[in-house]
């Protein structure tokens, strides 16, 4: 009994200085150069749970016998994890240019040239006092390549490196602005530089399951269209939520919209008052031209909501960003759609063989009402925990205040074209259904 529980000691012992750390940052550079293609990691020492360190005392790394551990580290933790392409072919293993411990307060990655001149230079002194717990191992690695033109891609899998990982990617071609990605655990396939069409079909797809999947927005639409199925009233309704969240979204894109902190909670907060609104008008008297109002100015809050979804993933778009921000929009819209047809036949079955069209969009309101109350609630007690400061009157300020009032004046415009001409039609056909049917009675 006693000899198990010595094992078991021992082995909690090895497993706890073994963990995976909770918490892993690693950079890259990427350049190519003629015909190969060099690419510099750097990652915490400790998160290479699997090697054995040759130590000079607790805890300590002795340097002079850790040469090959760290190439070992190297190809197990790096090369094995990170794969590279060419156009759509994959690049064979790398050679392991360089291998380097480094101290935590080394700064070379904060450039390339510094990275490669302090990788390729002289390790550190056998001497050093160097905390196993603290320390990075710099990699350099070098592929052949066809062209140093080439669209190239890589796919980050270092998730065995922590629990979480976040792994910085500063690409250099030989002409042209660097690329800066931040990518976060497994990001799957990242393309560097992807072509128009590659870039519009991944945005498009985002946009598409972004709406399926958010449930705030879904429950929003729900409410604009219960107690409105019809066909013209449809088409009113979404085409100004529709006109709305794009004009946000597009205006958010283009930083028109304020980079606080506390606007992404501001937005979120607007959004559940959305639905909770919707669904206690449905309660009391639903009125189309209301509804068109209600639809077009709560989406623009929806689209600030898309455009902080949108946010950080704009850095995949490479140099195709109006195509990018179109593709999600009409990714979106095609969800939408998707709901629209799902939501619309589901309500008519449900009017017409459980209950009572006016009883149902009641309950149905309530339930949305309740949800919407929580949200609201949790929301706004999160926001306002952030300190809220007026931003500076400065020449940036005043520039965005002039886009935005060029905005006013389009969306002034469209709701006059909405709510004006279209409504002034629709009070005709309403009075002209009147006098028919009194003509009728006489």
């Amino acid at each position: 009994m006693t000899a198990a529980a010595l094992a078991l000691g021992a082995l909690t012992a090895v497993t706890s200085a073994h963990d995976v750390p909770s918490d892993v940052q690693v950079r890259m550079f990427m350049r190519p150069e003629g015909s190969r293609l060099r690419v510099m990691v750097r990652v915490p020492l400790v998160s290479i749970i699997e090697t054995a360190w040759p130590e000079l005392g607790p805890g300590l790394l002795d340097l002079a016998r850790a040469d090959d551990p760290l190439r070992d580290g190297a190809v197990t933790r790096v090369s094995d994890d990170l794969a590279v392409f060419e156009g759509d072919r994959r690049l064979d293993a790398p050679r392991i240019a360089a291998v380097v411990a480094s101290l935590p307060s080394d700064r070379s990655f904060d450039s390339y040239d510094a990275a490669l001149a302090h990788v390729t230079g002289p390790r550190l002194p056998d001497d050093t006092e160097f905390v196993i717990a603290q320390g990075l191992l710099d990699v350099l690695l070098e592929y052949p390549i066809q062209s140093d033109r080439s669209a190239f891609s890589i796919h980050p899998n270092f998730l065995r490196l922590g629990v979480t990982v976040q792994t910085t990617v500063l690409f250099q071609p030989p002409e042209g602005p660097e690329r800066l990605l931040t990518l976060h655990n497994d990001p799957g396939l990242v393309r560097i530089d992807p072509r128009w069409f590659q870039a519009a079909w991944m945005f498009a797809r985002d946009g598409f399951f972004h709406i399926l999947t958010g449930a705030d927005h879904l429950l929003f639409l729900f409410c604009l269209i219960v107690p409105f199925r019809g066909l013209r009233s449809l088409v009113a309704i979404v085409t100004s939520f529709t006109i709305a969240h794009s004009v946000a979204l597009i205006a958010s894109a283009y930083d028109m919209t304020p980079g606080a902190i506390w606007f992404p909670a501001l937005v979120n907060t607007l959004v559940a008052a959305s639905i909770l609104y919707v669904a206690l008008d449905n309660l009391i008297a639903p009125s189309l031209r209301r509804r068109w109002m209600v639809a077009f100015g709560f989406g623009l809050a929806h689209g600030f909501g898309f455009a902080v979804a949108l946010r950080d993933s704009m850095q995949f778009a490479g140099s195709h960003f109006l195509a990018s921000l179109l593709s999600f929009n009409a990714g979106l819209e095609a969800g939408q759609l998707l709901v629209l047809l799902a939501m619309v036949p589901a309500l008519l079955l449900l009017f017409r063989f459980i209950v009572e069209e006016r009883m149902g969009a009641v309950i149905l309101s309530l339930l949305v009402a309740h949800t919407g109350w929580h949200w609201t609630l949790d929301r706004y007690y999160g926001l306002i925990r952030f300190q809220f400061e007026w931003p500076a009157l400065d020449a940036a300020f005043f520039v965005i205040v002039i886009r935005w009032l060029m905005v006013g004046v389009v969306l002034a415009g469209l709701a006059w074209l909405i709510f004006g001409v279209f409504g002034r039609r629709e009070s005709a056909t309403a009075i002209t259904a009147e006098h028919a049917e009194i003509a009728e009675k006489h």
